[in-house]
């Protein structure tokens, strides 16, 4: 990421985006730009898919129109989970998907988006934004042709919907469950059976019983899916994604060919989708996750048993993947380093304070 870039997006974190630009004037001086955004989430999404929306029209804004975004849903242009080759490739300009979708490629993709038990949203943002993972993570995404900035993150994500009850690790074996990213090798580990599928093509899968269970996002977006209809049981936590952040990948060729002005207005405009997305969760999930209880979601928590098996599991695989792949390695070991501080840190105040406030709100019913 050039310097300019890592300005932009410390003030946008700072005054919330439209102030870092330069006055209207400006706009009027520069080129226009027509680009092509393909994505991999479902229109039907207005959270996921609606983050791509907010940022074609504030970039809209603040370029007076003189950048437009054209956004193509899964199958327009290419399927979702080719979306990253698209951008890499140029026929796209951008594309908006999850890097860990891509860890077939390379392992290392999966720190863009979210490793089992790793960073919370804070935290995550906090490494992102402040803690060098934007520019650790761009040095690995220039091997692609790309450069990636966060693009929305959806929070702690609930553990999926399951055909059958869970209790004990056995029951995850030969289990066929939908679950993306770096997850897939820890729940191969136990015996289960990972299977990467593009979102709109869940549901059928689930409904068809060609996978046993399926994790999405949460409450609002899993409601939006229909999932309740097809398998009852719904767990939680998601362990696999404690946060996580989806990307904009932006084709390197293209955005070094930008003007300074319009590298700034998307920087904003990302960065401001950023918090447009999480936010947008926390409002709409508590709602959502009682209307599923209500129309009959068994909600159901993994158990200890089940929980330490994928922790230990979890460790096993991320030392071995750093043993094997450098260019994981490299990004695990600052990764793990800022981890640490942050956990330490958020058990001294956060962690503690969340305890009893829960606590006490529970006890009032």
């Amino acid at each position: 990421m050039t310097r300019m870039t890592r300005r932009a997006f410390g003030r946008t974190a700072l005054t919330g985006g439209a102030a870092t630009l330069a006055a209207p004037a400006l706009a009027q001086t520069q080129p226009e730009y027509v680009w092509r955004m393909t994505s991999s989430f479902p229109r039907a999404l207005d959270t996921i898919f609606g983050t791509s929306e907010h940022f074609r029209d504030r970039i809209a804004e603040l370029t007076e129109g003189r950048m437009k975004i054209e956004i193509f849903a899964p199958g327009e242009i290419v399927g979702g989970l080719q979306a990253l080759d698209a951008a890499t490739e140029g026929t796209v300009e951008m594309a908006h998907t999850g890097s860990y979708y891509f860890v077939g490629k390379n392992e290392a993709f999966a720190f863009g988006t979210s490793v089992p038990f790793g960073l919370n949203t804070r935290q995550q943002n906090a490494w992102l934004y402040q803690g060098g993972g934007i520019d650790i993570c761009n040095d690995f995404y220039k091997g692609y042709n790309l450069i990636g900035l966060p693009f929305g993150n959806t929070g702690a994500q609930m553990g999926g919907w399951f055909r059958r009850e869970i209790n004990t690790v056995d029951d995850l074996k030969g289990l066929k469950l939908r679950v993306g990213g770096f997850a897939g090798r820890v729940f191969a580990r136990l015996g289960a059976v990972p299977q990467q599928i593009a979102g709109g093509d869940v549901y059928p899968a689930l409904e068809r019983g060609t996978i046993d269970a399926a994790e999405w996002v949460g409450p609002y977006d899993d409601e939006k899916l229909g999932f309740a209809k097809v398998a009852p049981y719904y767990y939680a936590p998601g362990w696999w994604e404690g946060s996580t952040t989806i990307h904009l990948f932006i084709n390197l060729d293209a955005w070094n060919a930008l003007p300074p002005f319009f590298k700034t207005a998307i920087a904003t405009a990302a960065a401001e989708a950023d918090l447009w997305t999480i936010t947008k969760y926390d409002a709409l999930n508590p709602d959502a996750i009682t209307r599923l209880i209500q129309q009959g979601a068994q909600l159901r928590w993994f158990s200890e048993e089940i929980m330490g098996a994928c922790y230990e599991a979890t460790q096993a695989v991320m030392t071995e993947t750093a043993e094997a792949n450098a260019e994981f390695r490299k990004i695990y070991d600052q990764w793990k380093a800022f981890q640490a501080k942050e956990n330490f840190w958020f058990q001294v105040a956060e962690v503690p304070f969340e305890r009893f406030v829960y606590q006490r709100s529970r006890d009032k019913g």
